[in-house]
């Protein structure tokens, strides 16, 4: 029995005392000072879930502010939407960089990082709101002030890197154009998204998609499985499992030899909002794959679409600004874990690697494509 109980204290003890070794050995890791700009406009909740998992990386690989060694914040540490205590009472204010603050704001910096510049919407912001349409905007869209740090960033070869939805709405035209030319890419006008339930009365279902539909086809949304919707301006396709997709879980994949160098799997599951762009002259790191059946390929086909469309693109010259086709910083990962050396070997808790399983997207891809791309950036900056 005495036997019995000194086991279990052992384990007890040991069990106790990982975190706090872990915790130690994070502490004792090398800091690597960098000085990032971070745009989020897409704030309507107080976890800022749309740079949240870029601030852990961060923190968690030791990415600190040059001026003070201190860890970025993602409460304080962005530029955007900001709202504000107690959420209730529906106040925010703009965090903006001015037109004055530009050059300074690029000499000093490193880097910037587009998270989300979507905005916040009268209906997504007010509570009790008709959801069944789009509203006007409160806040949102890439900018002049946006565009000039671009190419103020872009003169001094500094790394830039932009997600999903920078072209589109609610981004005007003429910013948008002139930052796909800035970027050397081009964007087609075409959004999708993977749901795990075409159902309109599936939770969170954007119920103005039905509207779209019924105003293009003349028929009811009558979908239930799961599925993609790609979507442009007043456009909208739908692919469903069993009928133009063979598999609905859109999948990034990634060629053996840019995985090597950018420590990226061949695949890996993707279940949020992408855009569909054209690389130009730009590098392609990975490509998004959706499995579409004969009727699935002759839908996109007859809209100019294909199958397979780049992820991450690399600008082919300085290899320093990089363009994410999705929605890449949008990841639900426990905060607190951040501390915590070796976190990302809790597999099986935080994620797994089955093939369709989303979690997996932040520690097997996205972790890793951004450390290789920081300490990179980091190492080449000490060679100066």
């Amino acid at each position: 029995m005495k036997k019995t109980l000194l086991i279990v204290f052992i384990i007890l003890a040991v069990i106790l005392a990982l975190p706090v070794i872990n915790l130690i050995r994070w502490n004792f890791q090398d800091k690597k000072p960098i000085d990032i700009i971070i745009v989020d406009k897409t704030v309507p909740t107080l976890e800022r879930e749309h740079h949240k998992s870029l601030s852990w990386f961060l923190l968690n690989d030791r990415f600190v502010k040059k001026e003070n060694g201190d860890s970025y914040s993602y409460i304080k540490d962005y530029y955007g939407f900001s709202p504000k205590r107690p959420l209730r009472e529906k106040q925010w204010e703009r965090n903006d960089y001015r037109l004055t603050d530009l050059i300074n704001l690029a000499e000093k910096s490193d880097a910037v990082y587009f998270a989300d510049t979507y905005g916040v919407f009268f209906n997504d912001w007010y509570e009790g709101i008709n959801k069944s349409r789009k509203s006007r905007k409160l806040y949102g869209g890439l900018n002049n002030n946006d565009f000039l740090l671009i190419k103020e960033m872009k003169d001094r070869n500094k790394l830039i890197i932009l997600e999903y939805n920078s072209f589109d709405y609610p981004t005007a035209q003429f910013e948008s154009v002139r930052t796909q030319e800035k970027l050397g890419i081009t964007f087609s006008g075409w959004t999708g998204r993977y749901f795990s339930s075409l159902d309109s009365t599936s939770e969170n279902f954007p119920i103005w998609m039905t509207s779209m539909y019924r105003k293009q086809f003349k028929k009811p949304w009558s979908f239930k499985k799961p599925g993609i919707v790609i979507l442009k301006e007043k456009e909208i396709l739908v692919l469903e499992q069993g009928v133009q997709l063979k598999n609905a879980m859109p999948h990034i994949i990634t060629e053996s030899s840019t995985g090597s160098k950018f420590g990226l799997p061949s695949s890996v599951a993707f279940d949020k909002w992408f855009d569909i762009i054209d690389p130009l002259d730009n590098n392609v790191i990975s490509t998004f794959d959706i499995e579409t059946t004969a009727l699935g390929d002759t839908l996109l086909a007859n809209n100019d679409l294909t199958r397979r469309f780049p992820a991450v693109v690399q600008d082919s010259i300085s290899h320093r600004i990089y363009y994410f086709s999705g929605d890449f910083a949008t990841n639900n990962v426990p905060y607190w874990t951040a501390k915590f050396f070796g976190v990302n070997k809790l597999k099986g808790i935080l994620y797994t690697e089955k093939p369709d399983d989303p979690r997996a997207f932040f520690w097997l891809y996205y972790r890793p494509l951004m450390n290789s791309i920081l300490t990179e950036y980091c190492n080449s900056m000490k060679s100066k």
